[in-house]
């Protein structure tokens, strides 16, 4: 069996609408050295780390790079929603089918097995046949969300990630979707190894692991079952490895976790276990990575924070920054932040990278990492 390397990204999924020709970018999402997005015509494309058969249909890369630098078709039409994780990645079709692909040592792909395919399979799975809305991937466990508001999570939960109450469910995992939350959740993130949820009162919920304050719930002790951080006026969130970001109904940003790399965008803390204020108003959009933050303002303005070790940061250096940096002053419509890499796309359909490109996740025909933004698509 192969091993997932045991380091996180943070996934996230944030998508809008972008007018324009068949091949405008509308969604795009970053998982732990690959990416997905989706073009106006509803196909799925991928690029980068494809060791577990999560960016490539029908293939595995057996050698290094391990990946492919340039984007693949993944499926032709009808996709709806994707989510990228540790090695798996997760869509939606338009007939709210849920479909998964990818590294499964943990069941993350929720198929009843955890060796499918030598505990992996290049081939997309349909694992619900109907009514899913949204889905999130972390780490090694997926969650998803019916039409019915109901709350599903499968995979790894050595650290009580899926919030059922254990963490020994089927040996720290369970290979099969499984009801968290009967109605009423709204959204989804999946961390490392934690979750956020929002109700449709506007509450923040958590879950999993909390060393670092990420669950932000004052504490720094983990939960197997969902714990309520805000009571009301969430609008957004964003699970990153040892940290959490959410928005406010005010347009305000705050986070809570780990801020050693200055993820959190406050210097004056070095981790805090409750929410803290970092943007008082106007952001419309955030992403979290491993140890890095992007931050999308009501004007269209990108700004960054936090690790910039692969210049992932796009700001023409390879300084961390522990206050938000701008980096695009116009035009940014949606962002995704990876392990070490960053994806952002414009008004005009095209999809922008920076960071980390070892594996090819940036989909700029070389291997070569960058600290200013590269045209993907």
């Amino acid at each position: 069996m192969r091993n997932l390397i045991r380091i996180w990204l943070a996934v996230v999924v944030l998508s809008q609408a972008i007018t324009g020709g068949a091949q405008s970018v509308t969604q795009v999402t970053a998982g732990f050295y690959h990416s997905l997005f989706l073009k106006s015509n509803g196909s799925l494309w991928a690029t980068g780390w494809n060791l577990y058969g999560q960016s490539v249909t029908g293939a595995y890369a057996t050698a290094y790079p391990y990946g492919t630098n340039r984007p693949v078709q993944m499926v032709a039409s009808n996709v709806i929603a994707i989510a990228a994780g540790g090695g798996h990645s997760l869509f939606l079709k338009g007939n709210g089918s849920l479909w998964a692909i990818g590294w499964n040592a943990y069941g993350q792909l929720g198929d009843g097995t955890t060796d499918n395919g030598n505990y992996e399979t290049n081939q997309p799975e349909q694992i619900v046949a109907s009514n899913v809305t949204a889905v999130a991937a972390g780490l090694n466990h997926s969650l998803f969300l019916m039409s019915n508001g109901s709350l599903w999570a499968m995979g790894d939960n050595s650290y009580g990630q899926l919030g059922d109450g254990t963490t020994d469910n089927g040996n720290y995992e369970t290979n099969r979707p499984e009801q968290i939350v009967r109605s009423g959740v709204t959204a989804i993130a999946a961390g490392y190894r934690h979750s956020l949820f929002l109700m449709s009162n506007g509450s923040l919920w958590a879950m999993g692991n909390n060393a670092y304050g990420q669950l932000g719930n004052g504490t720094y002790n983990n939960t197997n079952l969902p714990v309520q951080i805000v009571a009301s006026n969430v609008t957004a969130i964003a699970a990153g490895d040892q940290h959490s970001l959410f928005l406010m109904s005010n347009g305000s940003l705050w986070a809570m976790g780990n801020n050693q790399a200055g993820q959190l965008g406050d210097p004056t803390v070095g981790a805090t276990n409750s929410p803290d204020l970092i943007v008082a108003s106007n952001v419309t959009a955030m992403a979290a990575g491993s140890a890095h933050s992007l931050v999308l303002m009501s004007n269209g303005s990108l700004w960054v924070m936090g690790n910039n070790h692969y210049g992932q940061l796009g700001n023409g250096s390879y300084n961390n920054t522990n206050r938000p940096v701008q980096i695009m002053a116009s035009g940014v419509t949606a962002i995704a932040a990876g392990y070490g890499h960053s994806l952002f796309i414009k008004s005009d359909g095209s999809l922008w990278g920076m960071g980390d490109n070892l594996n090819g996740q940036l989909g700029d025909s070389t291997y070569n990492s960058t600290n200013l933004p590269v045209q993907i698509q």
